[in-house]
């Protein structure tokens, strides 16, 4: 049996606001937010939507940076490249957009958690933009990606090497040892859990860190030591 997964017009105006773009073909946009496991006609989901969205979202970040940094190496553009790309980039942008609301998933789906529901979060995100593309352009693409990048990719932190990378180095350059990552505990309702997690380095005091997945609980322990034993330079927090 299949079914039709449409928003209600509430919900389409309320996300269309947030968007940015009113859809000339609304299916599309029905099915950016449709995942596999939910029981529709087959192939409308946002897997195939996906796929070109990521190279949408490639290309303008891409060209974002190329425009803004330009005295800045190829390493350094594809270290802020890699971040602003990265599914936990992905993911907090769904969550600014509230999308977990609008997402229509299996039962088996919406019992996943951690990293494993947010990679659907950022999927959503490029089948979103990929929906964008082809319902508006590649202009329209890129105005809702730099809405929604732009404050990120000229962050100080837009250089910055993976956080659990450069821990590792620096412990074993420093200590001999590898970085010991627990997770301390796990609330929050599904569609929006919290994780904290404690990483340990012998020779020097754990630090802990809580976001919406475990990796990037991780990432911000990670970061933590790292600017308290002076290997990074601490930031201001992100507004």
């Amino acid at each position: 049996m299949t079914k039709s997964l449409t928003l209600s017009s509430a919900d389409r105006a309320r996300l269309e606001l947030a968007i940015g773009h009113e859809f000339a073909e609304r299916e599309r946009l029905d099915r950016a937010l449709t995942h596999a496991s939910a029981r529709t006609v087959k192939g409308a989901n946002y897997e195939r939507l996906e796929f070109l969205g990521d190279r949408v979202l490639g290309l303008c970040i891409a060209e974002l940076l190329f425009k803004t940094f330009g005295a800045a190496s190829e390493g350094e553009l594809s270290v802020r490249l890699n971040q602003l790309v990265s599914a936990e980039t992905c993911a907090q942008v769904a969550d600014e957009l509230e999308l977990h609301l609008f997402i229509r998933t299996g039962a088996d789906v919406k019992k996943l958690t951690g990293k494993r529901m947010l990679n659907v979060r950022a999927d959503v995100v490029e089948s979103l933009i990929a929906a964008l593309y082809l319902d508006g352009g590649l202009e329209v693409a890129r105005k809702f990606i730099l809405r929604y990048w732009e404050g990120r990719a000229i962050h100080p932190d837009g250089a910055r090497r993976d956080a659990k990378t450069e821990l590792q180095e620096w412990a074993h350059a420093k200590f001999g040892v590898t970085p010991n990552y627990r997770v301390e505990e796990r609330s929050g309702p599904d569609h929006d859990p919290r994780f904290t997690v404690t990483v340990e380095v012998a020779g020097t005091a754990p630090e802990t860190g809580i976001d919406r997945s475990k990796r990037a609980a991780e990432q911000v322990a990670a970061t933590r030591i790292l600017e308290r034993e002076g290997v990074w330079q601490a930031l201001p927090a992100r507004k």
